[in-house]
């Protein structure tokens, strides 16, 4: 057994050599991992760079998986002879276990021997030293938050008086109002400037839903009744039973509704069903909706359809400053005009952008802004571009940290230690030195939030939570490696998954 391990560690040591090739070469494995680095970036413009890269990272996984395996065996031994397990017993064990991992081992060798061959097809080069990848040259500092918002108090103004100085013009006794406009343009935070804004007091109850794709009418319903009557609906049944209890709540009241971010996925049927308890509320009372889709705000009926322009050059430049240090090249100002450009009035984009360049020394910026995957581009997919950079110079242990959030629901609100202790349980933090897991762990959740990764959340200052396009770039990341499993019970996990969440709409709320 001892002899078996040893040989199979030795295979994994960065000096072993191939002996079924004669020997005398670079290990098979440091060559491939060597290369991670240069593919990591290449797969942004490379499809069968990403498969490569894919196939590299579930070997390694596999490899995990081995030595796991070794190490329970090993568990499994002690327990037998501490049990007074007969010798027999124990030889035949051994024999059959050496067999099987000797199988696994060879599978190994194998696989990493055809990695290492189309690492060669595919033109990738290795980095200086791939086991210790080059540390962020950022110096640590205390996360600053979001700073005000920029550029949209005229649009602020606007939309407040929509909901203010509201006339019935149907025969309903409430009107709803739609936000528009392309992902990363801002609706969100434009409805909670409003949703807060001291004029909203006119209106009680205040209530402000996340709805994202998937639309649940029930869990929708459930949602407005708990915050209207802060009562859970876990004790009834019957969804008319919801309904008509809110009915009764909202009854003479005038009311705003937030629905924010609302997709396709609402029927017309869904929707008709949602509003029906909304019908006894007193006059003036108001849902807002925010959408990326037009025909949403078609469907919905809105009364008035508020579509939202991007930033100007000047407010996008102003975004992107809130977010990088006050360590600037000498040229900042000749770069303004690049950086503006690439923001294309977006600012998620621009918040996005200054969370890499916050993280990169002064004089590198001008490599980010150059980089090929801006040419792959267009202004609309821009905000993506952002995010995928942002993602390309994340240090490699932030990146299996951040594609483990993809099993976190859009909008879902986590709390930093929740997250911090399910990483310390997946083995994402390495420790070093005499520094705690949680300290590690904090120091990650840190980066993650000053890279505007993660936000605060915009109704619990105490918890945290990630933009929908930065949830789809953390579910790029992630591949086939993270599952998430909905109330859409027919959907495939793939064999290669690691990790797995169920989701009930019914918990939703």
């Amino acid at each position: 057994m001892a002899v078996e391990w040893a040989q199979f560690h030795l295979r994994l040591n960065p000096n072993f050599s191939d002996s079924r090739n004669g020997g005398g070469g670079v290990s098979v494995r440091f060559c491939s991992f060597a290369a991670r680095e240069d593919a990591e970036k290449k797969q942004l413009t490379s499809e069968a760079v990403k498969l490569w890269l894919d196939e590299l990272l579930h070997l390694a996984f596999d490899m995990d998986d081995i030595l796991d395996t070794f190490s329970t065996q090993l568990l499994v031994i002690d327990h037998q002879n501490g049990a007074g397990t007969s010798k027999v017993r124990r030889l035949f064990s051994g024999v059959k276990f050496n067999f099987n991992m000797n199988l696994e081992i060879n599978d190994i060798a194998d696989r990493l021997k055809v990695v290492s061959d189309r690492k060669d097809k595919l033109g990738l080069v290795y980095s200086d030293d791939p086991y210790h990848p080059r540390a962020s040259q950022r110096l640590l500092s205390s996360y600053v938050l979001d700073g005000p918002v920029v550029g949209r108090e005229d649009d602020k103004r606007k939309m407040v008086d929509l909901l203010r100085d509201h006339e019935p013009r149907c025969a309903t006794n409430f009107q709803v109002l739609a936000i528009v406009g392309m992902p990363g343009l801002g609706k969100t935070t434009l409805a909670g400037h409003v949703f807060n804004d001291k004029e909203m007091r006119q209106f009680n109850p205040k209530v402000w839903v996340s709805v994202s794709d998937g639309f649940s009418l029930e869990r929708v319903t459930k949602t407005i009744f708990k915050l209207v009557t802060s009562r859970d609906s876990d004790d009834l049944d019957e969804f008319s039973k919801v309904q008509d209890l809110l009915s009764e709540a909202l009854a003479g009241k005038k009311f705003l509704i937030v629905l924010d971010d609302v997709w396709s996925t609402c029927d017309y049927d869904s929707w008709t069903k949602l509003q029906s308890p909304f019908r006894v509320g007193a006059p003036g009372s108001q849902i807002l909706v925010t959408t990326r889709e037009e025909k949403v705000a078609k469907l919905i009926g809105a009364t008035h359809v508020y579509d939202l322009k991007t930033l100007s050059d000047e407010d996008c430049l102003e975004v992107f400053q809130q977010h990088i240090n006050s360590i600037r090249p000498p040229n900042f100002n000749l770069l303004c005009k690049k950086i503006v450009e690439k923001c294309s009035g977006l600012p998620l984009a621009a918040k996005t952008l200054g969370g890499i360049l916050r993280c990169k020394e002064a004089g590198s910026w001008e490599e980010v802004l150059d980089d090929k995957l801006w040419s792959t581009s267009n202004s609309e997919r821009n905000v993506l571009t952002v995010l995928k950079l942002s993602h390309h110079y994340l240090p490699s242990n932030l990146k299996r940290c951040f594609a483990y959030c993809s099993i976190l629901p859009n909008q879902y609100e986590f709390g930093k230690k929740q997250l911090i202790l399910l990483w310390m349980a997946e083995g994402f933090l390495h420790q070093s030195g005499s520094k705690e897991m949680e300290d590690i762990g904090g120091d990650y959740f840190a980066e993650l939030l000053s890279r505007s990764l993660f936000q605060k959340s915009s109704k619990n200052n105490s918890r945290y939570e990630m933009h929908d396009l930065v949830g789809d770039l953390a579910r790029w990341a992630a591949g086939d490696i993270c599952f998430r499993l909905e109330d859409k019970l027919d959907a495939k996990c793939s064999p290669k998954t690691r990790h797995a969440t169920y989701i009930s709409a019914s918990l939703m709320g």
